[in-house]
């Protein structure tokens, strides 16, 4: 990671990390780590401790924003702020793609616009702001970047997961055209209808999803497809 590249991403952070090391580490992949002659460590044991920080902060900030919510409404919502989707699209606003150590196989397959691969740096990061500032610094930063500015205001929103939205972040990140979706079936009395929705992305998959409405289906279809790219970028890492 040049010099220049870790400046570009701490000044959009806006931390500035005392032990540079501890960044280095959380955007280097396991691939690069491998190839590499120094043998580095890869950002897999910061991942596993972002993890643990981010669900540990975020659920402190939720039950200090909402007193009185019951354990299960605290706990979906926080689901929502940790889950994957969600995170790669935060990763993806914050171009950590670009700040990737990868090997050379990783880089030939596109692993700067994986979803995986993202949102483990991403967490990764969260575990390196933790090492080097404390929780505090890592707060500052879920607080910046992961959870939405006025959580009262949009805590209806906190239950739902915008698939669509972290589908087409993907496809824009992979230079590909926006995805399409089409109903191709609907079913059931008109005050009870199921909707079945078709999507197809520029790299011609395909999936489907139902739902009780044609956008419920549209999310449907996309959180399916995103299932399906997570998947493979495990198979293929």
């Amino acid at each position: 990671m040049a010099e220049n590249s870790r400046d570009q991403f701490q000044a959009s952070v806006g931390y500035r990390f005392r032990n540079p090391h501890f960044l280095l580490e959380a955007l280097t992949h396991a691939s690069f780590a491998q190839e590499s002659a120094e043998r580095p460590r890869d950002n897999e044991q910061l991942e596993f401790l972002g993890d643990a920080v981010l669900t540990f902060v975020v659920s402190v900030i939720l039950a200090e924003a909402f007193p009185d919510w019951e354990e299960g409404k605290l706990t979906r919502a926080r689901s929502r702020l940790v889950a994957a989707p969600h995170l790669y699209a935060v990763a993806s606003r914050l171009s950590v793609g670009e700040h990737l150590r990868l090997g050379r196989g990783e880089e030939k397959t596109g692993g700067r616009n994986k979803p995986a691969l993202l949102v483990n740096a991403l967490e990764a990061v969260v575990a390196a702001l933790y090492r080097d500032g404390g929780i505090q610094a890592a707060r500052q930063f879920i607080e910046r970047f992961i959870v939405p500015d006025d959580l009262e205001a949009c805590a209806d929103d906190l239950f739902s997961i915008d698939y669509k939205s972290a589908l087409q972040e993907h496809l824009q990140a992979g230079r590909m055209p926006p995805a399409e979706y089409r109903v191709v079936e609907e079913s059931g009395p008109e005050h009870q209808k199921t909707f079945t929705v078709e999507v197809v992305t520029g790299d011609n998959r395909l999936a489907r999803g139902r739902g009780g409405s044609k956008k419920a289906a549209e999310q449907e279809a996309a959180r399916t497809i995103l299932e399906e790219l997570g998947r493979k970028t495990e198979t293929d890492g």
